[in-house]
């Protein structure tokens, strides 16, 4: 440790109080956030908490630790931190220290399906004290880097966006412009099955005799993804297929949810069957390229139309009546061909850039850790 630092117990040198189970109701007194609470709000003037450090006690996550300015009221679920002594302990560095022990607070939770603070291991941990000014002056210096580093990854985040935007602009061009010779029928003209899953939730089975589920979270990004799926029985999966059965070469268009009007192309050959978030659509190959219609129907054109077809105020939900009266506009095989082709070598470039910006971003993560490891180690 560098000289002049100490090292004393969390509980030493910090008030470490309970959130309260006690919610008053709004009387039209003064109105403070509320953590740990959804957000709502309640008038609470008889709780004057102020300027504290907030830390999760259930349902951790890797970010656990927060600085709150002002009067607020925390429910059960956290706890609040502050110096018993500002002028050995400043607020501040308290909360970058705290920060920088994220990764730790969070490896004391106890629990795997959700974590929760081990409340004695937490007021164990040893926080360092150089100096009141050499404090102020991490504090400072910790300031400006967090203030470049968020404005270098705001800007590699428009740029990332700016990427995206790209390829929704050319998808716009393709579709919203067609050339001579294009044609246009409704969606069930130019498709042999456009349907959805079954609505009831199944009973589901261990994946080593059952059947890959699919839902709305397998479709992502404009393709089929298969990193997360239950399993039904065969018996009842043969029962849900039995006049339309899904294959590969078929498209699952997402119609509920946040995330509706995701399409991808099914590349895997393997039995499976879908859930009522999932469209089943599978276009008559003479007619009409599986892959020219996946980027039709993730285009801004169609995009658009979903969105005025959307059959709830609350959680969207994409009537399968509405998609199958979509109009389909499109040219000869040969031309969906090259279109495919084009749009495919442009999304190969832009997922080039996209990792760049990724690995910026990923970077600047990995920046404000090694700044703050250095911090307090005494390396600044």
């Amino acid at each position: 440790m560098k000289k002049g630092w100490q090292k004393k117990k969390l509980d030493e040198v910090c008030e470490v109080e309970y959130g309260t189970r006690v919610v008053q109701k709004r009387d039209g007194g003064t109105i403070y956030p509320v953590y740990g609470g959804g957000g709502a709000t309640f008038s609470m003037d008889s709780f004057n908490r102020e300027d504290r450090v907030v830390v999760a006690r259930f349902g951790m996550s890797e970010q656990c630790t927060r600085f709150v300015a002002g009067k607020f009221f925390l429910n059960d679920s956290g706890l609040t931190l502050a110096p018993k002594n500002s002028d050995t302990l400043l607020p501040t560095f308290l909360d970058k220290w705290l920060f920088s022990s994220n990764d730790e607070i969070f490896a004391i939770g106890k629990g795997t399906a959700q974590k929760n603070l081990d409340v004695a291991a937490f007021r164990c941990l040893q926080v360092p004290q150089p100096p009141l000014p050499e404090q102020k002056r991490i504090v400072d210096i910790l300031d400006k880097a967090f203030a470049a580093i968020s404005t270098a990854k705001a800007n590699t985040e428009k740029n990332l966006q700016n990427a995206r935007e790209l390829f929704e602009s050319y998808l716009q061009s393709v579709f919203a412009n067609p050339g001579d010779g294009w044609e246009t029928e409704k969606m069930v003209e130019v498709c042999s099955i456009i349907t959805c899953g079954v609505a009831s939730t199944p009973k589901y089975v261990d994946a080593s005799v059952g059947i890959p589920f699919l839902s709305a979270q397998n479709v992502k990004n404009g393709e089929v993804v298969l990193d997360k799926y239950k399993f039904i029985s065969r018996e009842f999966h043969e029962k849900l297929t039995k006049n339309n059965k899904p294959t590969k070469g078929d498209i699952l268009y997402s119609r509920v949810g946040a995330k509706y009007g995701e399409a991808g192309v099914v590349e895997h050959d393997f039995d499976f069957s879908v859930y009522v978030s999932l469209t089943l659509i599978r276009p008559i190959f003479e007619k009409l390229n599986n892959y020219f219609l996946k980027y039709y129907l993730i285009s801004p054109v169609i995009k658009s139309l979903a969105k005025k077809s959307i059959q709830s105020s609350g959680v969207p939900n994409l009537n399968v009546k509405d998609v199958r009266e979509f109009p389909a506009t499109y040219p000869s095989l040969e031309k969906q061909h090259q279109i495919v082709n084009q749009i495919e070598t442009l999304l190969v470039e832009i997922k080039k850039i996209e990792n760049i910006y990724q690995q910026k971003i990923k970077d600047l993560r990995e920046l404000k850790k090694s700044v703050l490891q250095k911090a307090f180690n005494g390396g600044l």
